[in-house]
């Protein structure tokens, strides 16, 4: 269980991320002096350095995305160059990409971020590239809305890579692509020119995860723990019926998959922020958004949000780095794990430092909001998410190694299909690093960092609403 310091400060952390983005910057050099683009996107690395894995294309944003942040916390203007040109260069197909659940982290993360940082006056816009941005948003978010699998009840959800019966948990941090397509003025437009609302697909997504895919200690089943989370939830598209949980990166169904757990986490903590700054007309456009009562949203969102940040808390080793997965059956072996430090280098089961950087942006985000309502309400959560950033951002997960293209050393990809580089003489993966790990790793140093600094606060939507 992770042992919150209820003392740390986000200005304490202010000389660990400023070594963080020095590193960085040559991370993010060695990958774009050495990728070859014609070979796809980089997933993982190999030995320390950055390699392809076919399923999806869905990290190529993040590694524009990552130049983007650095240029953010920088200035320097070879990040911003990279960071654009990936962007215009490459991003494209990904905006009208109807074959994937992941637009929320491509595209958000290049043309959103690109889109923030002129909203905030740090890019100058040269009369065409914010309409660039806004328009890729717009069809981006009802591309990704067009997934869509009906179910009963005014229920549906955003089918996965995997097909129309398919829900990932993954999904709810790619929901932030429809918030902006939604606030930008747009729709997805039907059959016979049915307007289709982007806020109403949002709330009813994140509302069939809440029901069927995270997990409130009611007796669902033998393993129904509060807040816990299965990776995928099985629909029959036939008749909208819920059929099983069901994993693709987990160990099974019955146990907790933790880098979905901070999916969860942080995909409904953002978007508490994000459904917070909505007119309260903006519920009251169709009636399947019960009623057009805003106020019972945000309760749902909030008791998903915190169920699933206690599990997170309860499940994790001390220092606030999460084994792979709650059930990995190597545990067994590791009697008391989750009384000490998360060990790397063990012999059994890996742990998830990617896990970490997503969950503890979105502890930051539940904790802030919950301030906002309520003064010192969402404190315990603030400091678990510096907590955990305290440990990411120092040995052994900060690469220090000029010659390991990754910066956030044991993240893990795909457990059970045995993707991860195990190194020579060792048991389980370690030491390698992911571009969604090191791309969420620079977003919660950047967002800390805007905190200390007491600068406007790092979302998404911030410069959209």
């Amino acid at each position: 269980m992770l042992q919150i310091n209820s003392n740390i400060t986000a200005e304490q952390l202010a000389s660990k991320i400023k070594r963080l983005f020095e590193l960085s910057e040559k991370k993010i050099l060695s990958i774009e002096n050495t990728w070859e683009k014609s070979r796809g996107t980089p997933v993982f690395t190999v030995e320390g350095k950055y390699t392809v894995r076919g399923w999806t294309e869905w990290t190529r944003g993040f590694q524009f995305g990552s130049a983007l942040l650095q240029y953010d916390a920088t200035g320097e203007q070879a990040f911003l160059d990279i960071g654009l040109n990936g962007t215009l260069d490459h991003m494209a197909g990904h905006v009208s990409h109807i074959g994937v659940h992941d637009h929320g982290f491509n595209n958000v993360s290049t043309y959103g971020n690109i889109l923030r940082l002129i909203g905030e006056g740090r890019i100058e816009d040269n009369g065409y590239l914010a309409e660039i941005c806004r328009l890729a948003l717009k069809i981006s978010g009802a591309v990704q809305a067009s997934r869509w699998t009906p179910l009963t009840e005014h229920l549906g959800f955003i089918h996965s890579f995997n097909g129309s019966h398919s829900l990932f948990i993954d999904t709810m941090r790619s929901l932030r692509v429809l918030a902006l397509s939604h606030s930008l003025g747009h729709a997805l437009m039907g059959e016979q020119d049915e307007k289709i609302s982007l806020l109403l697909r949002l709330l009813q997504h994140a509302e069939t995860t809440a029901r069927f895919t995270v997990y409130w200690g009611k007796g669902r089943d033998s393993y129904d723990i509060r807040g816990r989370t299965s990776h995928e939830s099985i629909f029959n598209p036939k008749n909208g019926s819920f059929r099983c949980p069901s994993t693709q990166q987990g160990y099974s169904p019955f146990s907790t998959w933790t880098r979905g757990l901070a999916w969860a986490v942080l995909g409904y903590a953002e978007q508490l922020a994000y459904l917070n700054t909505l007119k309260d007309e903006e519920f009251k456009c169709d009636p399947c958004i019960h009623d057009g009562d805003k106020n019972r949203w945000i309760q749902r969102f909030v008791a998903a949000a915190e169920a699933t940040a206690d599990c997170y808390i309860a499940c994790t080793a001390t220092d606030g780095i999460p084994y792979w997965d709650t059930g990995a059956p190597g545990l067994a072996m590791m009697p008391g794990w989750m009384d000490r430090p998360a060990d790397p280098f063990n012999d059994f089961e890996p742990v998830d430092s990617s896990a970490a950087a997503i969950a503890a942006q979105g502890l930051l985000h539940l904790g802030s909001y919950l301030n906002r309502r309520k003064p010192s309400r969402g404190d315990h959560y603030i400091q678990a998410g510096l907590t955990v950033a305290d440990t990411l951002f120092a040995e052994p997960y900060l690469s220090v190694d000029k010659n390991h293209q990754g910066l956030l050393l044991h993240s893990i990809y795909h457990r059970p299909n045995g993707w991860d580089f195990v190194p020579p003489g060792r048991t389980i993966p370690c030491g390698e690093s992911s571009m969604w790990g090191d791309y969420h790793a620079r977003e919660l140093a950047l967002m800390i960092w805007r905190i200390a600094e007491s600068k406007p606060g790092y979302c998404f939507f911030a410069t959209i609403v």
